[in-house]
């Protein structure tokens, strides 16, 4: 009897550690790639941000925290962050709420939802450079449609290559246009595996559709909100492709610099590899700080 236990006990520990090696030659590979295509580049950006290096040059000289002191110093910092709190900001909400007000009408029964669905996706799948170059003949104040619709009743175009606040306006609003299908996808599938006997039971109670929305249908769309409230948030603030061809950081210097688009400045048309991997290193650590704070505040919400 002594003999069977002690051979049962082998066999777990055996079944354990094959079970242990099948999940580490499972997760090798994605922990190998990870390691080297995210880790060690992070790794290496920071170390080069204590350096002063010319991108051209083979040659580097450690400056310690000077390129750090530097940046919060420097005149333009407030503005920069400015224009990426205002950019981020308005690019989350206008995403995160047209998509959840297209996914409440689509989620109805209506004729053609499915090929409206698709419409709203598509921009998503295109290249936001490609976006980009089409909104310029949208925006355009001489020949582009805004201007030419706004003709038609009097009135002239606003400058959105010449004025900074409507060059942001710009550059969010097509930020949002071609985003708007991811937000739209996933609080569809959400909507989707909601519970209806909540909503059948409210109104069955009286309640109008508002408070059916806010007490009803928000509260179970929690854990997708918080999703979409990160991922959106990491997608919008590392955008550069939209403001590289639209504005190119400007109009007037930096009215649309980010800090994505000063890590590509200082590095690859200043030639400051070390500045610019200073930028990097400080928008890692914003994003950083907002998952954690997000992250920390979904746990408290779910704990109650």
């Amino acid at each position: 009897m002594t003999e069977s236990v002690k051979d049962l006990r082998r066999k777990a520990e055996k079944a354990k550690r094959r079970e242990w090696w099948l999940a580490a030659l499972l997760l090798a590979p994605n922990l190998i790639l990870l390691t080297v295509f995210t880790y060690r580049p992070l790794i290496d950006n920071i170390r080069l941000s204590f350096y002063n290096w010319n991108i051209s040059s083979p040659t580097s000289t450690f400056i310690g925290l000077d390129n750090y002191k530097e940046w919060f110093t420097r005149e333009d910092t407030r503005t920069i962050m400015s224009n990426t709190l205002i950019f981020t900001f308005f690019a989350v909400l206008g995403s995160m709420v047209l998509g959840l007000a297209l996914a409440m009408v689509l989620d109805q029964k209506l004729k053609g939802r499915n090929f409206t669905r698709s419409v709203v996706f598509a921009p998503f799948a295109i290249s936001g450079a490609a976006i980009g170059v089409a909104f310029q003949f949208i925006f355009d104040p001489n020949y582009g449609l805004i201007q030419d619709l706004l003709a038609r009743i009097g009135q002239d175009a606003p400058n959105f290559y010449g004025e900074p606040k409507w060059a942001m306006f710009m550059v969010t609003f097509t930020f949002v246009w071609k985003n708007l299908g991811y937000t739209f996808v996933i609080y569809l599938a959400a909507m989707q595996g909601l519970s209806k006997d909540l909503e059948e039971a409210s109104a069955i109670d009286g309640a109008n559709w508002w408070t059916r929305f806010t007490k009803v249908t928000l509260p179970q769309l929690r854990p997708t909100t918080f999703f979409l409230s990160i991922t959106v948030t990491l997608n919008s603030v590392q955008v550069f492709d939209i403001i590289n061809v639209m504005t190119r950081g400007g109009p007037q210097g930096d009215g649309t610099m980010t800090l994505v688009f000063q890590v590509y400045e200082e590095t690859f048309r200043n030639f400051r590899a070390g500045y610019g991997a200073t930028v990097a290193t400080i928008l890692f650590l914003i994003l950083l700080l907002i998952t954690l704070i997000q992250v920390r505040y979904m746990d408290k919400e779910n704990a109650r």
